[in-house]
């Protein structure tokens, strides 16, 4: 019997993480993963304040501790002043991967103009993929779904946990060789 998988689950946000209103993002990632991984896996789930020591002390303890093949963050991917996401995840990745942004974006926009502010983008610690989403549970889902066929080889490539996909919503890809 196989075991269940991590994949971190970060929520970036100053008022939730005070517990000022609730936390939408992490359980649309959650929603969101249901449906698209068939793969056996377990969230650990943390909700952080934009603070962006905290944000790197989380990514690294995920990725180095608790063995998170995949992290998905939520939240301060804006170009708001406490939007600092994307900066600690460059802090704290050794290869950035820039395409699962310019994807993300691309399929924001068809939905929404003001997709052209988010700075969403992704990268690799080790043999983790970390990737941050936006705070909007519809975006979120837009988002995975445009880059989800990319992740479970991203994460073969890395020697990280093998995920296989609900073919019924997403088709991974991978090499036939």
């Amino acid at each position: 019997m196989s075991t269940a998988s991590p994949i971190g689950i970060v929520t970036i946000s100053d008022r939730a993480s005070r517990g000022d209103y609730e936390d939408k993002g992490g359980p649309g990632i959650i929603a969101a993963l249901t449906n698209l991984l068939a793969s056996s896996w377990r969230p650990v789930q943390v909700i952080i304040p934009d603070e962006t020591p905290t944000i790197i002390t989380t990514l690294c303890d995920l990725a180095d501790h608790e063995a998170c093949s995949l992290i998905l963050t939520t939240g301060g991917t804006g170009p708001a002043l406490r939007d600092v996401t994307p900066e600690a995840t460059e802090a704290v990745c050794e290869k950035m991967m820039p395409g699962f942004g310019e994807l993300m974006r691309i399929a924001s926009l068809k939905e929404v103009p003001t997709a052209i502010l988010s700075r969403q983008t992704a990268g690799i610690r080790g043999k983790s993929l970390i990737i941050n989403l936006p705070g909007k549970p519809t975006a979120i889902r837009t988002c995975l779904d445009a880059v989800f066929p990319a992740v479970p080889y991203c994460i073969d490539l890395i020697g990280g946990d093998r995920f296989e996909t609900n073919k019924k919503f997403c088709k991974a890809f991978r090499p036939k060789s």
